[in-house]
């Protein structure tokens, strides 16, 4: 016994160095996630276009070896860029994470603002001082960039890329090493004090570069022959399409090369804003050493161009398909660089849009199609006027913002005016519109008959100091503005129906058509990384695309 006892101390001593010294058990995972998002892409663009997708283009390649999930929804409203990218990389809705729109009427701070406005921070890299002026901390929840960073103790270098600012900036997430977008006065990418206090020296040399001219000196020619649009687009030259480069440039070829040195926005309405986007992506790869890291890293990349486009000309024009034709191009060869750098088989992708987007209203109607436009500053301005005669002040209505109206509740207290009275009269009036189906007090919404659908999606955009007070549907079809161009934002299919692709590490090849939420996607890469899944996620795990 006293032998047995002697020997207790060596015993536990041994185990406790074996304890401490032995490896932890090493978690499977790819070294690099790349997601994707393009700006505004519907579903069925995946198929309208396929016999001119290239073999080794992005989107076939992800088709013929990855996973797709046909049937995926936006499951909010409204259907819009700011939103759509926090609901990807939080894997929750509004009424959680709180981006409502791209802008909103704040009930507590009484003013409009912008979703990623930050006073508090400056600008990185420019002499334009508000464009930088940006951060997320209007996001009420973390994306899984900040799970990932918390799981490997803010090892992994998790990074935003984007035109937009908030293409870049919601994605990243809050504890991102970095978010870049770009300025439209200088041509360049920036960021702001929230990430840093000076651009790296990588983004500084690619800023002198001036990639923007030189992408303007390529103009915007047909990547196809003219024929081949006429069976997929609509005449090159339509009335109802808006004019980006001017009133004297309605068709193919557009001339960009006059707006070298001068006029940087441009660039932003052309299929040379994804081959920026790429070359950013690529230099940030390179330069930051992404999937080179111990453990992995995140890179999330927007691509701003197709809206932009896509409002101006709509998804039935040669411009729209001449952009998705030349994005499949560099998807393709952003792949390829991602094989030769990272390693083949070493990544994950998941591709999928923010929104999809409606016909111009006045595309609908030349072709005796439902639709047409909601002229919601025309109706806005008639409502006031209505309001001043039965209520005695001008603008009761501060505006329609995301298919709400906005009341200005301060001028209504102070001058005691009878708001009960005052929301009757507008609901009235908006029910005798040619454009609106249906309208109700949001706070009569789970009283209120509606598809279950759209129930669903009106309660999970819905956060009450950052909402408006009545909610407007407009019939299908319609679109706000004034019939030239179009837009997005609604709970239909053309808006809320958008593709989900994923490839690569951890990925197996097939296909499903059960019914998905864009909530989903965070969920799924949470479990794919085997890290907590966002504070705010509802989604659940897609299990049939992993291995």
């Amino acid at each position: 016994m006293n032998k047995l006892l002697r020997s207790f101390p060596v015993i536990f001593i041994a185990i406790t160095f074996f304890v401490q010294t032995a490896p932890a058990q090493t978690i499977a995972r790819p070294k690099l996630v790349v997601g994707i998002v393009i700006d505004q892409m519907r579903w069925d663009y995946l198929y309208r276009y396929a016999d001119l997708y290239k073999p080794d283009g992005g989107f076939k390649r992800l088709l013929n070896n990855g996973f797709t999930c046909e049937n995926t929804f936006v499951p909010y409203t409204p259907t819009v860029t700011a939103v759509g990218h926090t609901c990807i990389y939080t894997g929750s809705v509004p009424a959680i994470h709180g981006i409502t729109g791209n802008n909103w009427y704040d009930n507590i701070e009484h003013k409009t603002v912008y979703c990623t406005d930050d006073s508090s921070v400056q600008t990185v890299g420019s002499t334009t001082t508000t464009a930088g002026k940006m951060s997320p901390r209007r996001m009420l929840t973390t994306t899984v960039g900040d799970e990932l960073k918390l799981s490997t103790n803010f090892k992994s270098k998790v990074i935003g890329i984007a035109i937009k600012d908030r293409g870049a900036i919601l994605p990243a997430g809050h504890a991102a090493t970095a978010a870049y977008w770009y300025d439209y006065q200088t041509g360049n990418f920036i960021t702001s004090t929230y990430y840093t206090n000076a651009l790296p020296q990588w983004v500084q040399d690619f800023n002198k570069r001036k990639i923007v001219d030189s992408l303007y000196q390529l103009n915007w020619q047909l990547a196809l022959r003219k024929d081949v649009y006429l069976n997929y687009s609509r005449a090159d030259d339509e009335p109802y399409e808006k004019k980006p480069f001017g009133n004297d440039q309605t068709a193919f070829p557009y001339t960009l090369s006059k707006y070298a040195g001068k006029d940087y926005s441009i660039i932003a309405s052309t299929p040379q804003g994804n081959t920026l986007t790429v070359a950013m992506a690529e230099a940030a790869v390179s330069a930051e050493h992404l999937g080179k890291n111990t453990v992995t890293d995140f890179l999330a990349v927007s691509f701003s161009s197709p809206d932009y486009i896509g409002h101006a000309f709509g998804p039935n024009s040669f411009e729209m398909m001449d952009d998705y034709v030349r994005l499949d191009m560099e998807l393709g060869k952003f792949f390829s660089f991602l094989d030769s750098t990272v390693g083949k088989g070493q990544y994950t992708v998941f591709l999928t849009a923010d929104h999809g987007v409606a016909h111009i209203p006045n595309f609908s109607i030349a072709n005796n199609l439902p639709g047409g436009s909601f002229d919601d500053l025309k109706i806005t301005g008639e409502m006031n006027a209505g309001l001043k005669t039965n209520f005695g002040k001008d603008n009761i209505v501060i505006g329609i913002l995301n298919c709400q109206v906005v009341f200005n509740n301060d001028l209504i207290t102070a001058n005691n005016l009878d708001k009960e009275s005052i929301t009757k009269w507008v609901v009235t009036y908006l029910q005798k519109q040619e454009s609106v189906a249906q309208v109700f007090k949001i706070s009569d919404l789970m009283m209120f008959p509606l598809n279950e659908r759209q129930k669903e999606m009106f309660v999970n955009g819905y956060y009450p100091s950052r909402s408006g007070e009545i909610q407007i549907i407009v019939k299908p079809g319609y679109v706000e503005g004034n019939g030239t161009g179009t837009s997005h934002g609604l709970w239909n299919p053309y808006d809320s129906h958008i593709p989900l692709l994923w490839y690569g590490w951890g990925i197996k090849y097939g296909s499903t058509n059960r019914e998905i939420y864009m909530t989903d996607i965070a969920a799924t890469v949470s479990a794919l990384l085997h890290i907590q899944m966002p504070s705010g996620c509802i989604g659940k795990v897609i299990e049939e695309v992993m291995k």
